[in-house]
C-alpha cells in the first residue's frame, strides 16, 4: 500500500452536491483538498428520471470532475472506493492507499431504500445512478418494442402498465414523463391500442409531495388524473415479483415495469456503525454539521440529521450546497484556530415538476401552480447544471422535445442481460411471465 501523508489535508468523501462544493469552497483556503469518489463524474440527480425517460442523453448530466477541479491547483482527486476509515488515527483506506487527513467531510448521499419489501431490490427499478437511469430507459422502450410484436393483448396490456411507487417529487415526476413518453411515441407504433397503456402512481400516505403544502399535493393529483395517470393513496406494496405488484390489502396487478421512488436512507460510508446517529440511521452532528464524536470529522447532505428551528432539514440539493460552503468555512476557521460556527439554511423556496407544461412551488409565502412554476423549475436547474456544453445539450433537448412532442434519444443499446434491476447493467429483452389479476384495483 502507499501511504500518503502530507497536512494539512481535508479529504472529502463523495462527490455529489455537497461533496463537490466543499472541495471547490476549499480550494483557497491553504489546505490540500483530496475529493475521493468511486466515479470520475459527478451526477445531476434531479434530471436522472429524463434520462430514463428518453428526454435527455446520459451524458448531459454527468460532469468530469477532474474538470471541475482543473483551476484549483491544490485540491486533487482520486477515483476509489472507501473501504475503511479509522477514526483514531485519522485514516481512510482505499483498496491500495492509506490516507491521513486532518479534517474528514463525509458526504456519501442517499442510497433507494427498498422498506423490507420483498421482491422490491429484485424486480423493481430504482433511480438514483445514472446507470439505473439507462437501464430504466432501456427496460422502458424494450417494453414498448416487446408490446408491438404481442399478439395476446392481455400480455400487450401487461406489457404496457407502469407501477410507480411512491409520491415525493421522482414519483410525480415519473409519471408526468411518462404520459409525455407515450404521447412522444404512439405515433411511431401506429398499431398499438395506446389505451392498453397504464401508468399507475401508489402512494402510502393520504396527498402527494408530502414536504410541500396540502394544497399543492391535492392539485398535483387533479393534475396528474387529467394526464390519465391513476392515482391510489393509502396504498402498500407488500411484495414484487417479476410479473406482478402485490398490495396489502390481498389484490394483485400485473406489471410490465414497476419504479421505485418510495424512499431514500442515508448509504453510510465504511466502519461508520459505531458513530452516533438520528432518525432514518443518519449520521448524528451538531449544529455545527461536526460529527457527535469527531470534532474534524463532518457530515453534509442526506448521510446527515441536520435540524433547523427544530425541524429536521431534508437533504435536498438547495441544503447541500450550503452545507458545503458551510462546512469550508468552518474548516478554514479551525485551521485559524477558531471555532466553527452554527449552519444556517436559506430556503429560496421548494419547486416540483409534474408534467404537460404544469408544475408547483412554494417560495416563502407565496403558492405557485401550473406554467409558471414548471417554467420556473427548468430554468433553476438549467441554471444549476455544470458545464456549459451540458446545459446547451439540455436546452436543444428540451426544446426539440417540448416544441416538437417527440423524443429523440431512443436508441436501445446492447447490453448484457440481468435479472436485478438494482444492478448497473441494463436488462436484456427477456419473456414477460403473464400474471393472473386478483381483487380491485
Amino acid at each position: 500500500m502507499n501511504t500518503l501523508s502530507n497536512p494539512p489535508r481535508v479529504v472529502v468523501v463523495g462527490a455529489g452536491f455537497g461533496g463537490m462544493q466543499t472541495a471547490q469552497s476549499l480550494a483557497q483556503s491553504g489546505a490540500e483538498v483530496l475529493l475521493i469518489d468511486r466515479n470520475n463524474y459527478n451526477t445531476f440527480i434531479p434530471l436522472l428520471y429524463q434520462v430514463a425517460a428518453a428526454q435527455i442523453e446520459p451524458e448531459s448530466i454527468a460532469y468530469p470532475l477532474r474538470t471541475v477541479l482543473r483551476r484549483a491547483p491544490r485540491t486533487q482527486f482520486l477515483m476509489a472506493t472507501v473501504q475503511n476509515i479509522d477514526f483514531e488515527h485519522q485514516v481512510v483506506e482505499t483498496a491500495d492507499q492509506l490516507i491521513s487527513y486532518d479534517y474528514l467531510v463525509l458526504a456519501t448521499g442517499s442510497q433507494t431504500q427498498f422498506l423490507g419489501v420483498p421482491g422490491a431490490m429484485e424486480h423493481a427499478f430504482p433511480l438514483r445512478t445514472l446507470d439505473q437511469a439507462v437501464t430504466l430507459r432501456q427496460h422502458i422502450l424494450q417494453r414498448f418494442e416487446q408490446a408491438a410484436r404481442e399478439p395476446d393483448p392481455v400480455q400487450r396490456q401487461q406489457l404496457l402498465t407502469f407501477v410507480i411507487v411512491g409520491g415525493g417529487p421522482t414519483g410525480v415526476e415519473m409519471a408526468g414523463t411518462l404520459v409525455e413518453l407515450k404521447r412522444a411515441v404512439r405515433r411511431d407504433y401506429p398499431g398499438l391500442n395506446w389505451q392498453d397503456m397504464q401508468i399507475i402512481l401508489v402512494q402510502s400516505g393520504d396527498n402527494l409531495l408530502a414536504n410541500l403544502p396540502d394544497r399543492l399535493g391535492r392539485y398535483t393529483t387533479r393534475k396528474l388524473r387529467q394526464l390519465g395517470v391513476k392515482v391510489h393513496f393509502q396504498t402498500r406494496v407488500s411484495r414484487v415479483t417479476e410479473q406482478a405488484v402485490e398490495f396489502q390489502n390481498g389484490s394483485v396487478l400485473p406489471v410490465g415495469t414497476v419504479v421505485w421512488a418510495a424512499g431514500l436512507e442515508a448509504a453510510m460510508p465504511a466502519a461508520t456503525a459505531n458513530l452516533s446517529t438520528a432518525r432514518k440511521g443518519k449520521l448524528a452532528v451538531r449544529p455545527t454539521l461536526q460529527l457527535i464524536d469527531h470534532d474534524n470529522v463532518y457530515a453534509i447532505g442526506d448521510l446527515a440529521h441536520a435540524e433547523q428551528n427544530g425541524k429536521s432539514l431534508t437533504g435536498v440539493a438547495p441544503e447541500a450546497l450550503q452545507q458545503g460552503v458551510a462546512v469550508a468555512r468552518n474548516i478554514r476557521r479551525q485551521l485559524r484556530g477558531k471555532m466553527p460556527t452554527t449552519f444556517s439554511y436559506l430556503n429560496k423556496g421548494r419547486l416540483a415538476i409534474i408534467g404537460g407544461y404544469a408544475g408547483v412551488g412554494k417560495i416563502g409565502p407565496i403558492l405557485l401552480t401550473g406554467f409558471l412554476p414548471w417554467l420556473m423549475w427548468l430554468s433553476v436547474h438549467l441554471v444549476y447544471l455544470p458545464g456549459f456544453r451540458n446545459r446547451l445539450a439540455v436546452l436543444l433537448n428540451w426544446l426539440h422535445g417540448y416544441s416538437r412532442g417527440d423524443r429523440a434519444i431512443r436508441v436501445i443499446l446492447s447490453a448484457p442481460m440481468t435479472t436485478n434491476p438494482s444492478s448497473d447493467g441494463a436488462q436484456g429483452d427477456r419473456p414477460l411471465l403473464l400474471a393472473k389479476s386478483t381483487g380491485h384495483f
